[in-house]
């Protein structure tokens, strides 16, 4: 049985429908529409190479190409990564079957066809429009795979419910990066190109985001910032309550006092000892020399990686609001000074 394309296109008329008269900004009725589609039962818990996962790719697609922006994958909107299934052995010489990213679409080909995985990223381009600049590019990304439904051995069912819908984690963050896309696209050009990013394979191990990082849309050598989201759902009282946001690593880079300065309400992270800022896709980009930083409000709640985690728990107006800064940052690095590691900020892989 395949994902009813009917209803998919009616929540997608639905939600243009709910953000028609608010162009220059997210609401409350738009972010529950959207979230509304990729935290559905019907998308099965988007996890990678999964059809509930291709649907929720073919919807961020069709969204990106309304709002107008340029496809900037290897097939139109869509970036294909070599995925795999593989028997490894742990420490105790015990066998598992996992997912692993692959050198290249040979290695794929070459795999038995039970364990090709078929996996994409979506990633768009908003051109720059300032001729000494929009050859630089800043990074807005998320992603938007979970864990699945039980029986994958990631999501674990209660009671009657088996799928992990991944509401809060994080279709929270795709919504933020489809509407900070579509906000940004209906005002002024960008001094710098942006790339809107969204990323399959997190939950299996930043799958996604380290092939893109292997064959980025833009020179890595001209990404000047990366801005991931993850989990902006529910208020965290710790960063202020509703409309708030933190902002991991905060002073490893000038982003976090530029947000400051421009009055953009992100925090810093509130709990350091969590150690979120190593924990997203973002680490990646920091990796290779790029100030990159999360964007969260995630308070810590029992429902991450259970089926719980449902649209019914998250708070469109706080999400709304966090959408809303989170356009202007990505405006301000578009368009302002480009963020700089202060010193001892950038981390070093281990």
């Amino acid at each position: 049985m395949r994902i009813p394309l009917l209803a998919m296109l009616l929540a997608l008329g639905a939600a243009r429908s709910a953000r028609a008269q608010r162009a220059d900004s997210a609401t409350a009725e738009g972010t529950t529409a959207l979230l509304g589609v990729l935290a559905d039962d019907s998308m099965e818990g988007r996890d990678t190479g999964s059809r509930g996962g291709a649907a929720a790719a073919r919807f961020i697609a069709a969204e990106l190409a309304r709002i107008g922006l340029q496809p900037a994958g290897d097939s139109g909107f869509f970036q294909r990564v070599p995925i795999a299934w593989q028997t490894r052995t742990d420490r105790n010489n015990r066998t598992f079957r996992a997912m692993r990213l692959l050198s290249g679409f040979a290695a794929l080909d070459s795999a038995a066809p039970a364990d090709r995985v078929n996996a994409v990223n979506v990633v768009a381009i908003l051109p720059g429009s300032d001729s000494s600049l929009h050859d630089e590019a800043v990074v807005i990304d998320a992603h938007y795979d979970h864990i699945g439904k039980a029986g994958n051995g990631m999501c674990v069912a209660r009671g009657a419910d088996s799928i992990c819908n991944g509401a809060d984690d994080d279709a929270s963050g795709t919504v933020a990066v489809m509407e900070t896309a579509r906000i940004l696209a209906a005002g002024p050009a960008p001094r710098r190109s942006i790339v809107f990013l969204l990323v399959t394979g997190e939950e299996r191990g930043t799958l996604g985001s380290r092939w893109y990082l292997q064959h980025p849309a833009m020179p890595l050598a001209k990404t000047v910032a990366n801005l991931e989201i993850e989990m902006i759902g529910r208020p965290d009282s710790l960063a202020g309550g509703p409309g708030k946001a933190w902002l991991t690593g905060y002073n490893r880079s000038s982003m976090g006092r530029m947000l400051r300065e421009n009055g953009i309400p992100l925090v810093a992270d509130p709990r350091p000892a969590e150690d979120f800022f190593d924990r997203s896709d973002n680490i990646i980009f920091a990796y290779q020399g790029i100030p990159a930083h999360t964007v969260s409000s995630f308070n810590l709640h029992n429902d991450y990686h259970q089926v719980s985690d449902e649209t019914r728990a998250t708070d469109p107006v706080h999400m709304a609001a966090v959408i809303n800064a989170i356009a202007r940052a990505s405006r301000l690095l578009a368009d302002g000074p480009a963020p700089e590691w202060m010193p001892g900020g950038r981390p070093r892989q281990r």
